[in-house]
């Protein structure tokens, strides 16, 4: 018992200092540019730890580790498509994107900008993207909410259920009252704790071990195959769709609105050649350090995990490793990664119902304080949505994380991309590309769990090829068959390589 009260001081400490940030920012919160946003005044560094803290959230520091606990390092192959990914939008979406939105009438959010960058006065664009927000931000949070359960529930040994509730609720409390600045600054923090937890589980139970020099012959000695990243848990080599399959997570990045949002946000483009470096040595080091905590954990921990329980290894490493208040600040890092992306995700969904869909349809003329409200409100909303999802402790983690991230990827990766880069694109073809990524993800994902994809195995690559490879083909067939862009739209197109924003 005493163990267990030094580890919640230690998380009521975290916990009250992350609701103290939202009550701080909530004086510093006066329209939708600054709940939304943050006035577009976010710096480099903030920027880009709040980016990659609201990307990896709990699946960094339970899912990909529960992998690499069980497939050492073909797990590894989600790394290097991430890195991949994390790299290409820094370097080319960031900066076009900075720029473009606020060209393209200040637009706030992803769907104000692509109705704002074809000057479309209709809401078919908002309603189109309004749903996928909701449909695959849902599943989304629910991931964040399921490792939060998982965590207390591990740690405390408290029903599954309570412990769901609890994280949802601090994670509300603080979206709801601070907005924007709240999650970045707290994810900024949280950006600094995940880092420092990754790094140092892995090393000390690689010291405890003798060293890595012995850690790295009793992984060999325990599990030969795990130094063979071609090779699958089974024994069986990796094929090339299931190679596709894991690579093809970077993919996805294109299409993520929590983390592009935070492009939109910082103070100048200028700031981002910063910002990337930051952002890159970040991901690269936490990701290396998410597989080594799994392959470590399959020879530290005397008690095998099987099953789902595998993603509970690095909670199960720290507990073992610390003693108890600091095994609760290592902890509470994991709260920190659930927290960050859960919160973000709730921002965006709440930011889609308030901005695209209540304001656009019931109340146009709504006044700023009001819609602010109203978005206050959607967050409790898609929260008590996201935990009834979240109630069945057998979901995986990775296998939630992944669907929704192959649905931002698929709908609105292409749609971005064209939108960005390719003069020709039409209205029209961005709504054919976004409903086809979209709905081919959806009933791909239905197909893999189905018999005949045993029968044709290419029914079982990752969704996210297909969606985002066939709303690609979508809105280049649907643009070409559409009329040329208005010379506005192409001027306005044109203007953005050329501006200093």
């Amino acid at each position: 018992m005493s163990d267990n009260i030094a580890i919640i001081i230690a998380f009521l400490l975290y916990l009250l200092f992350m609701m103290a940030i939202g009550v701080y920012f909530y004086y510093r919160t006066h329209n939708m540019s600054d709940y939304i946003l943050g006035g577009r005044k976010l710096g480099a560094w903030v920027t880009s730890m709040s980016a990659e803290a609201s990307d990896m959230s709990g699946w960094m520091l339970m899912g990909l580790p529960g992998f690499a606990y069980l497939a050492g390092l073909n797990a590894g192959w989600i790394a290097v498509g991430l890195a991949i990914g994390t790299w290409a939008n820094w370097q080319f979406i960031a900066r076009r994107l900075r720029k473009y939105t606020e060209l393209a009438n200040n637009s706030l959010t992803l769907p104000d900008f692509l109705q704002n960058r074809y000057y479309d006065k209709s809401p078919l664009i908002r309603i189109v993207m309004a749903i996928f927000i909701l449909i695959f931000f849902i599943i989304y949070t629910s991931s964040g909410f399921v490792a939060g359960g998982k965590l207390f529930n591990t740690i405390f040994d408290i029903p599954y259920e309570y412990a769901l509730c609890l994280g949802a609720f601090v994670i509300v409390f603080y979206t709801f009252v601070g907005g924007f600045l709240a999650v970045c600054w707290t994810d900024f923090i949280q950006g600094v704790m995940m880092f420092f937890a990754i790094l140092i589980v892995p090393i000390s139970a690689a010291f405890l071990l003798g060293g890595f020099s012995e850690t790295y012959t009793a992984i060999s000695i325990a599990h030969p195959d795990f130094f063979n990243p071609f090779l699958k848990p089974d024994g069986n080599f990796i094929t090339g769709l299931e190679l596709i399959s894991l690579l093809a997570w970077g993919l996805g990045y294109f299409g993520q609105p929590h983390i592009l949002v935070r492009f939109m946000a910082i103070n100048t483009s200028n700031e981002l050649k910063k910002a990337t470096h930051i952002a890159m040595t970040w991901v690269v080091i936490s990701l290396a350090c998410a597989v080594l905590v799994g392959m470590v954990g399959s020879v530290y921990l005397t008690t095998p995990l099987t099953g789902t329980n595998s993603e509970t290894v690095f909670l199960v490493m720290t507990n073992q490793l610390f003693s108890p208040f600091w095994a609760g600040i290592v902890l509470s890092a994991v709260l920190a990664a659930i927290m960050s992306t859960a919160s973000s995700q709730l921002l965006v969904g709440a930011s889609a119902v308030a901005q695209d869909l209540y304001k656009q349809f019931i109340h146009k003329d709504i006044k700023p304080h009001e819609l602010v409200l109203v978005t206050r409100l959607s967050v409790v909303g898609i929260a008590l949505i996201a935990v009834a999802l979240g109630l069945d402790p057998n979901n995986s983690i990775l296998n939630i994380v992944a669907y929704a991230w192959a649905g931002f990827g698929s709908t609105f990766g292409p749609a971005l991309l064209f939108s960005l880069f390719w003069r020709r694109t039409t209205r029209n073809g961005i709504l054919a590309g976004m409903i086809v990524g979209g709905v081919t993800v959806l009933i791909w994902k239905q197909i893999t769990g189905l018999d005949i994809a045993n029968v044709y195995p290419i029914l079982k690559l990752y969704e996210i090829v297909p969606g985002f490879i066939l709303s690609s083909i979508a809105i280049v067939i649907a643009s070409k068959l559409d009329k040329e862009p208005s010379k506005e739209i192409t001027d306005t197109f044109d203007s953005v390589k050329h501006s200093d924003i």
